[in-house]
C-alpha cells in the first residue's frame, strides 16, 4: 500500500490534533472561546489545504481558477455542487472563479443563478454543470474585447455602443453589455436610446429578432437610420413587427432567411407616407420591410399611394 506524500501526511496530523482538541468542553472564559475559534480557523484552513494538496493527481496548477476548470473536465455534464468547488478551489469566492471560466475563457458552465447566465431550470444555484470542456473562443474573444473597450473610458452609452460596433451582426449578452457600461441598468436604457435617438439598428427579440433569446441584442448595421425613423415608439415599433409576423410586407423575407452572403440582413419599420410629408408614427402608417425593399422605396421616393402601387409589384 503506497504512502501518502509527506504534505497529505503533514496536514491530516495537524487537523487531527485540532480535532481532538475540539471534543474537550468548551470554558465559559472568554480567552479559552477565542482559542477555540482559532483553532476551528485553523482546522478549516488547514483542510483547504488538503483539498489542493489532494487535487495534485489531477493537475498541477496553483491557481484555484484552473483547479476548478481540471476538476469540472472530470465531470463534464454532471451536476457538481458548490461545496465541492469550494474544496477544489480553497477560496471562499470560488463562484467569481467559475465566472471567470465561463466570461473570460469561454466555458459554458450551467448554473441555476440568473445572475450568473447560462441558467439552466433544473439547477439551484449553488450547483454547476460544465456542458463541454470546448470552450468558446468566440466567447472569449468577445470578452477581450469588452475588457479594453471598459478601460479606455467614457460614457457608459459610449462603450456600449463601442462594443456592438466591435461585434456587427454577431449577437452580444446584456450581461456583456452591462460589463462594458459598468452598469446593468445602463444596458436597457442605453441601447433604446442608441436605436430610437441615433438611429442605430440594435436589435432584440422583440424589435425584428424573434430567433434571439431574451438576453440578446445585436446591432445589424454600422450605418444609422435616417432622423425620421427614429422617433417610433418602441410600443409602436415592437406591434407593427408582431402584426407582419417579422416578415417583410413585399418580399415575404424573415431573419430566419438570412445568409450571409445576401444584401437581406434585417427587418425596418417604414413610414407609407413619409415622415418628412407629415406621416404620422402611427400603427397604419408604417409597415414591415427587409433592409433591401427599404432601400429601395428610398431611392424610387415613392410614399402614400404610389407605394402600395409598389408594394407586391
Amino acid at each position: 500500500m503506497s504512502q501518502p506524500d509527506p504534505e497529505t501526511a503533514n496536514l491530516v496530523k495537524r487537523i487531527t490534533e485540532l480535532l481532538r482538541e475540539l471534543e474537550k468542553p468548551l470554558a465559559r472564559d472568554p480567552s479559552e472561546i477565542r482559542r477555540e475559534v482559532l483553532l476551528l480557523a485553523e482546522a478549516v484552513h488547514n483542510t483547504r489545504d488538503l483539498g489542493r494538496v489532494r487535487l495534485k493527481a489531477v493537475t498541477s496548477a496553483r491557481g484555484a481558477t484552473q483547479r476548478i476548470l481540471a476538476y469540472m473536465k472530470l465531470f463534464e455534464s454532471e451536476v457538481i455542487e458548490g461545496k465541492e468547488l469550494q474544496v477544489v478551489s480553497g477560496i471562499q469566492e470560488f463562484a467569481r472563479r467559475v465566472r471567470e471560466l465561463r466570461v473570460q475563457d469561454g466555458y459554458k458552465i450551467s448554473t441555476g443563478s440568473i445572475a450568473a447566465g447560462n441558467v439552466r431550470e433544473d439547477l439551484r444555484p449553488d450547483q454547476y454543470v460544465l456542458e463541454s470542456t470546448d470552450p468558446d473562443t468566440e466567447a472569449a474573444r468577445k470578452w477581450q474585447v469588452a475588457n479594453t473597450i471598459r478601460r479606455q473610458g467614457g460614457s457608459g452609452k459610449s462603450r456600449i455602443l463601442a462594443f456592438l460596433l466591435a461585434n456587427v451582426r454577431r449577437p452580444v449578452t446584456g450581461e456583456q453589455l452591462a460589463y462594458v457600461a459598468g452598469r446593468v441598468r445602463e444596458v436597457g436604457r442605453r441601447t433604446r436610446e442608441l436605436r430610437t435617438e441615433d438611429g442605430y439598428r440594435v436589435a432584440t427579440r422583440f424589435t425584428g429578432r424573434p430567433d434571439l433569446s431574451s438576453e440578446f441584442y445585436v446591432l445589424e448595421s454600422e450605418d444609422q437610420l435616417p432622423d425620421h425613423d427614429r422617433h417610433i415608439s418602441d410600443t409602436v415599433y415592437d406591434d407593427v413587427l408582431k402584426r407582419d409576423m417579422n416578415r417583410c410586407r413585399n418580399c415575404g423575407w424573415s431573419v430566419e432567411q438570412r445568409r450571409s452572403e445576401e444584401r437581406r440582413q434585417f427587418l425596418e419599420v417604414h413610414h407609407i407616407e413619409h415622415h418628412k410629408a407629415g406621416g404620422s408614427n402611427n400603427h397604419e402608417n408604417l409597415i414591415t420591410l427587409c433592409n433591401v425593399d427599404h432601400d429601395e422605396v428610398h431611392r424610387l421616393g415613392i410614399s402614400g399611394n404610389e407605394f402600395f402601387g409598389w408594394l407586391h409589384k
